[in-house]
Formats: structure tokens, C-alpha cells, sequence
């Protein structure tokens, strides 16, 4: 029975003919040769967190979530196979009782890991590339129903293509993970404000493992996350933390969206409200732990990664267009660091990155908003988050990423039937389509 889907954020709903939980290799594969004899699209979904149109279809949806969990280990070498549909949560309280961790992480949790390293989800830190890095074995479902597996070593071109692929050279069913022992982190929160932190942001990258901060549109105040390697004991946790984190950080501050949205003139006094309640404090906790914040607070969400040296430009022409335009907005902007990287269609490829995150509550009007602080990302030649909003089209992508066309090949390769193109990725890639969608939901 069919059933209607929507995304977390809430701007994408559709209902596909059939939705698939296959539970092992063999059930996508059987699901791939079905649908191509049938001549039948095919996407799939992790846990719906991205706003672009990369999940919709009419025809069939597959989600992994009953696939889940670790297939092997390997202690000595610090590896893991995963199955693709593995949630992220679940994967650091696993690979924790093994004694390893993934290096780096995002700030959310809830992805799958297919889902989140296929679409370019990264953390931050200038030592530390997308999390699609920590792949050493891709195992594969292509568009002809054949299982391939690829590697740095065997089948390079396709791994590089695989690695950030949005879903379109096939399914991804299982993931070896190159890992590290398990870690503790020392999470330092300070309020601060824009001038300071910009006058002092080499440094500050160059001195933490892990540097990120959220600056409040409307004013000055900015916080500060410094995240390090430590051996000192775990400390406020537990009930001090999820305090913080759910009710001061989601609790109060979601009581402040909901008076946004209804009274969208006082969104400025919002954000100034917000700022003055920035929460500082010092939490230590292992990795996985400390990398994921609760998000309980719904929202839309526009992404982009700029040329690191082109960031404090981008960030003084965001808070001058803020301010010109008096955009109702009271979200914090985040911005964090990524090391570049060399696969074909990574937004960090070939270059030091910074990515910059505007929010608008779930709800709001945000495309005047997005739409004009997307043109100063554009203006720095700036390449968005698969999984977030934006407005390019074929043109733009074949522009910004050198290798765009040598990934659609492989693509062509992969699926040369094209099952698992919808319309929007029919857009990007160009690809005869009877009408061309945007990347942005309605």
C-alpha cells in the first residue's frame, strides 16, 4: 500500500507506488532488477533529513532502515564493515563498545550513513575532510541489478564517484570504514563577539581539533565551540548536558520560533534575545557523544561551502545584506572548516573550505532570505549541500565542480537506464526530462 512521505524538515511531501525495507544485499537486488524490468524509478531514503527533491519519486522508494548494524571488524587495522542503512547514533554506541570511533562527525546523528556520506556531510575542522573520507570499500548495487565493489586500490574512478554520488550510480548496501581508537573530547562553549572572533578566527582553527560558532543575526554576539582531545575524566554529563542541550538550546528557544512565526516583525528582538542567553560551559564525554546535538527545533536549512580564504568577505557581506534588507530571521548562522578532498563531486574538492548554514524556522517565509544571501555565495563561487536548499541547475554545477561531467559517466556506466534519476537529478545532470524541478521543495 502506498503511503505519503515527508521530509524532516516538512517542505517535501510525495507518495511513492511502493516502499521497500529490504533486510539484506540480496533484497536490493531483487528490488533493482524488478523495478528496471519494469522500467521503474527508483530512490532512496535514509531519515528524510535532506530539503532537496533527492528522495522524491512516484515510482519506488527503498529505505534500509531494517538493515541495520555492523557486518565485521577488524581491530587491527581499525575497520568496520557496515550495512548502509545504519544510523549514526547506533553506529557510535557499536563501534564504542569495540573500542573505536569514527575520526570526525557531524553535528546530527539521526542520518543513516549512506544517506549522510553520500550527500557530502561533514564536521568541522581544518585537519579533517568530509566524512566520506572515512570510506575505504564501497559495495554497490548499479542500475543493472549487478553488485560492485570499489576501493581506492580497485575500480578507483567509480570509488571516487561513489563516495559523494546522491544516489544516482545505484544502492549502496555496505560500507568498510576506516576508524580510530575510541577517544574522549573536552567541549568548551564561550560567548564572544563577531569582530573578536573574526580578528582571532586563524588561530582559532589552527589551535583546535574541532572549531565551529554560531553568530545571532542583529547583533554582535557570537558563540564559540572549541572541541579537543582530552584524558581528563568524563564531566558534566548526563542530566547537566541534556539540559542544556534540550531545553535551553531546543526547549527556549523553540518557544521563541513559535513567537517568530507568529509575530514575524519581532524575529530581529528574537535573535537579540538569543544571543544574550548563549549558553557557556565545559562538557567532556566520548566522541560520539560529544559531536551529536539533540535538534528538536524544526527548520529549512540552505548550506554552502565557500574558498576558506574568501570566508570572513562572505561573512561581513551576510551581515550587511541582514541588515539592509531587515530579513525576519532569529536563527543563528553556523559556520565551520573543512580540509579539501579529491573526490569528483565533493563540494570541498580540490580546496580548503569553509561552509556557512542559514537557517529559517519551520513555517516561515524564507526564500527572500535565502535567495540573497544565496547570491553572495554565488558570488564567491560557492558550492551548495547536496542535502540542503538551493537553486542551481546543470549549468551551474558543470561550472563549479571540474570533474561534474567525468561523474556523469560514470554514472552513464552505472546506470545506464537511468533508473534511479528523478526529476531533479534528471536537472542536474541534464538528462532528457519532460519538465525540469528545482532543487528547492515546495
Amino acid at each position: 500500500m502506498s503511503k505519503t512521505v515527508e521530509n524532516w524538515g516538512g517542505n517535501l511531501k510525495f507518495t511513492p507506488t511502493q516502499i521497500y525495507y529490504p533486510t539484506s544485499h540480496e533484497e536490493v537486488v531483487e528490488v533493482v532488477k524488478k523495478a528496471r524490468e519494469n522500467q521503474q524509478n527508483v530512490r532512496i531514503i535514509g531519515s528524510g533529513h535532506s530539503w532537496t527533491k533527492l528522495i522524491n519519486t512516484e515510482d519506488v522508494l527503498v529505505s534500509l532502515d531494517e538493515y541495520q548494524g555492523i557486518v565485521s571488524l577488524d581491530k587491527e587495522n581499525n575497520t568496520a564493515v557496515v550495512k548502509a542503512g545504519t544510523k549514526l547514533k547506533l553506529l557510535g554506541e557499536l563501534l564504542h563498545e569495540q573500542g573505536l570511533a569514527m575520526e570526525n562527525m557531524g553535528d546530527i546523528n539521526v542520518q543513516s550513513i549512506a544517506g549522510a556520506l553520500s550527500t557530502g556531510t561533514h564536521g568541522t575542522g581544518v585537519e579533517f575532510k568530509t566524512l566520506a573520507n572515512q570510506m575505504e570499500e564501497i559495495t554497490l548495487v548499479n542500475g543493472k541489478g549487478e553488485t560492485v565493489v570499489c576501493s581506492d586500490t580497485n575500480n578507483r574512478d567509480l570509488f571516487k564517484a561513489a563516495q559523494i554520488s546522491l544516489g544516482a550510480l545505484g544502492i549502496i548496501t555496505q560500507i568498510k570504514l576506516r576508524l580510530v581508537p575510541t577517544f574522549k573530547l573536552k567541549y568548551v562553549s564561550v560567548k564572544s563577539t563577531l569582530d573578536e572572533t573574526l580578528q582571532h578566527i586563524e588561530k582559532f582553527k589552527a589551535d583546535n581539533r574541532n572549531f565551529e560558532f554560531y553568530w545571532f543575526p542583529f547583533t554582535k554576539t557570537v558563540q564559540l565551540k572549541f572541541v579537543n582531545m582530552t584524558t581528563e575524566p568524563v564531566k558534566n554529563v548526563g542530566f547537566a548536558k541534556k539540559f542544556n542541550d534540550v531545553v535551553l538550546e531546543n526547549g527556549a528557544f523553540g518557544v521563541l520560533s513559535r513567537i517568530s512565526r507568529t509575530f514575524p516583525k519581532v524575529a530581529p528582538r528574537i535573535s537579540k534575545i538569543s544571543a544574550a542567553a548563549v549558553s557557556e560551559g565545559t562538557y567532556i564525554n566520548h566522541s560520539h557523544l560529544i559531536f551529536a546535538t539533540q535538534r528538536l527545533v524544526r527548520f529549512n536549512e540552505m548550506e554552502y561551502n565557500v574558498p576558506q580564504e574568501n570566508f570572513t568577505t562572505v561573512i561581513k557581506e551576510i551581515e550587511e545584506c541582514i541588515n539592509q534588507h531587515q530579513f525576519k530571521v532569529h536563527f543563528p548562522i553556523e559556520c565551520r572548516w573543512v580540509k579539501a578532498d579529491d573526490i569528483l563531486i565533493s563540494p570541498a574538492s580540490d580546496r580548503d573550505s569553509a561552509y556557512i548554514a542559514v537557517h529559517m524556522y519551520k513555517g516561515m517565509e524564507y526564500k527572500p532570505y535565502f535567495e540573497a544571501i544565496e547570491q553572495i555565495f554565488k558570488k564567491y563561487k560557492g558550492r551548495p549541500h547536496y542535502g540542503k536548499m538551493n537553486t542551481l541547475k546543470h549549468e551551474d554545477f558543470a561550472e563549479l565542480y571540474p570533474h561534474w561531467d567525468k561523474f556523469n559517466e560514470i554514472r552513464e556506466q552505472q546506470d545506464p537506464d537511468g533508473i534511479f534519476l528523478n526529476p531533479y537529478l534528471q536537472g542536474i545532470f541534464k538528462e532528457k526530462v519532460g519538465s525540469r524541478e528545482s532543487g528547492v521543495g515546495s
